[in-house]
């Protein structure tokens, strides 16, 4: 069954578009394509082409900077008891593995801290400050976590515990009682990049100590492999800051990768060079699943690891964790598949909810990123934990699913999160009233055109324009990721050569022309049912991105088809 899809027009000032043609004295598509990411003058595209680590921010531009390089000053002229402490998922254990290897080659009584997602679940826990006031433990550096946790930092402090937060999620009115609070989106914080991932913000941390007290700067480049994975995997804009660490990351991951990574790849046999899709789809999901299976401090141990025998060692285990996740992840998909399949009414409603206690936890926020991809509908996919129902959402574009959750929230005991994903808890007998006040709000708010997946088209060209030019420019814009995507084209009115054709696993190759130009190859992965469209011998559209292909040494440029019509 062929799925509808909207196409969607960026749109841009053509003026401004025709003003920077005149600097850059490019074609005039790749122009548009500079505009619409908000680069207007000959100097922002120099800077957004050859972005440079002297382009960084000065660390201690960011609010109580100062403050925190204090505090872990003091701590080691007085042999204080540090703990480096940080989320299970990919930002927050490359935030501590990051945070703690460069404090640790200075500086030996330093400990680090995953919290486990069952037992204590996300951010600071009770148990992490007992356990910290037993160790003698007088400052804790929490790293992706912390900027809402008011209480713990209270009772941390009656221990006589200090924390320096590390946090990039937006805070509350008030702010913790911390001694250093680092985050740009903090109301009082005119830091000029406020998008940084948590493992950023830890990355700034060791900047900032290395700039004040003049060590090397190579010894923090080192960690913008991980910085990289993080920004890559956490889904933060691909812009500014973001987009400087992580183009020098995924060049750092190439070159010189740590022992950890170098493991995964020969585990793997990855031998090509890699870029930043492959953290988020190779990399990323290795790192999480210990987190989700086992226990995020076996992702840490990897990370921080300098022995490359030990890292294969280490490397099985992470990717015993991935298969089980895997595993876990298709039978959950397959049943939640079938449940929705079987419910006559699923159809008539504008939201999913489902629920199966037996189901694991660590994976339920996948599951619900697979149901939208299938039936694109904000959804909530909900198990048992700890003789609570726990749940994970996830929304389509343009849904506020945070602010839906919050409007049904007298039926939860807690929930927190953002636009697009968010984790919430509640009774067991609470369910039934949660669904149906959530399928309320959901009817009520969204649109029609959000319940149909959307495609923003960047230009609409000819397949003339492609060329070994205008590709190179293309390919200097990444790396790609929000707020800076990879450029999704549309060329109207093209016809079969006859030589397409589905090929094993419904892919789609197609062999395509337009007004006698020369042909172009193609691939559609997972399209094969749009063979039908072919078929007619009709003319039609497509919409697809562009990438070099090699193969038997010979390269080409080929397009990724993304829509057909």
């Amino acid at each position: 069954m062929i799925a509808q899809k909207r196409w969607t027009n960026l749109e841009v000032d053509e003026q401004e578009v025709l003003a920077l043609q005149q600097q850059l004295n490019i074609h005039p598509i790749l122009c548009k394509l500079l505009v619409e990411r908000n680069i207007k003058t000959f100097e922002q595209a120099k800077n957004f082409f050859r972005p440079s680590l002297e382009h960084l921010h000065d660390p201690f531009l960011m609010q109580d900077m100062d403050k925190a390089i204090e505090r872990i000053e003091t701590a080691i002229s007085n042999q204080e008891h540090i703990l480096i402490y940080g989320d299970y998922d990919v930002d927050g254990t490359t935030a501590v593995s990051v945070v703690y290897s460069y404090f640790k080659d200075l500086y030996s009584n330093i400990s680090y801290y995953i919290p486990d997602r069952y037992s204590e679940g996300y951010g600071i826990s009770l148990q992490s400050i007992d356990f910290s006031n037993e160790k003698n433990i007088t400052l804790i550096i929490a790293l992706d976590c912390g900027i809402k946790a008011h209480d713990k930092i209270n009772y941390a402090k009656e221990k006589g515990i200090d924390f320096i937060i590390c946090d990039h999620h937006l805070p509350d009115e008030t702010l913790p009682n911390a001694v250093a609070i680092l985050d740009p989106k903090r109301k009082d914080c005119t830091y000029p990049f406020d998008e940084l991932s948590g493992c950023g913000i830890g990355f700034k941390l060791i900047q900032a100590y290395a700039q004040k007290n003049k060590l090397d700067r190579e010894k923090v480049f080192e960690n913008l492999d991980l910085v990289a994975t993080s920004i890559a995997s956490d889904l933060v804009p691909i812009t500014g800051e973001n987009r400087i660490l992580a183009k020098f990351g995924v060049e750092k991951v190439n070159k010189q990768p740590r022992a950890g990574f170098k493991a995964l790849f020969s585990e793997l046999k990855l031998d090509r060079i890699l870029d930043i899709n492959d953290l988020v789809f190779i990399i990323g999901p290795r790192i999480n699943a210990a987190g989700r299976i086992a226990h995020g401090s076996e992702a840490v141990t990897l990370l921080i690891e300098k022995d490359f025998e030990n890292a294969v060692e280490k490397t099985k285990k992470v990717q015993q964790n991935n298969t089980d996740r895997k595993s876990l992840d298709k039978d959950i998909t397959e049943e939640a598949y079938l449940m929705l399949e079987n419910d006559e009414h699923q159809n008539k409603k504008k939201s999913t909810v489902l629920y199966q206690e037996h189901w694991h936890k660590g994976v339920i926020g996948i599951v619900a990123s697979r149901l939208i991809e299938k039936y694109h509908r904000p959804t909530i996919v909900l198990t048992e934990s700890n003789g609570k129902v726990v749940g994970s959402g996830r929304s389509v574009s343009g849904f506020d699913l945070h602010s839906a959750i919050d409007a049904c929230s007298e039926h939860l005991i807690q929930f927190g999160g953002h636009k697009y994903a968010a984790g919430l808890t509640m009774e067991l007998d609470k369910i039934d009233d949660f669904t149906e006040a959530f399928e309320k709000i959901v009817s009520e708010r969204i649109l029609e055109e959000q319940l149909i997946p959307q495609i923003e088209v960047d230009a609409e060209i000819e397949l003339t324009d492609i060329n070994e030019k205008f590709y190179n420019i293309v390919e200097q814009m990444a790396p790609f990721g929000p707020g800076n995507m990879c450029p999704n084209f549309v060329t109207k009115d093209v016809y079969d050569t006859g030589y397409s054709k589905v090929l094993n696993g419904n892919h789609l190759k197609l062999n395509i022309l337009k007004d006698g130009q020369n042909p172009k190859n193609g691939i559609g992965f997972g399209m094969g049912d749009y063979m039908e469209i072919i078929n007619s011998k009709e003319t039609f559209d497509i919409c697809y991105q562009i990438f070099s292909n090699t193969w038997n040494g010979q390269t080409k440029i080929e397009f990724r088809l993304k829509d057909l019509k």
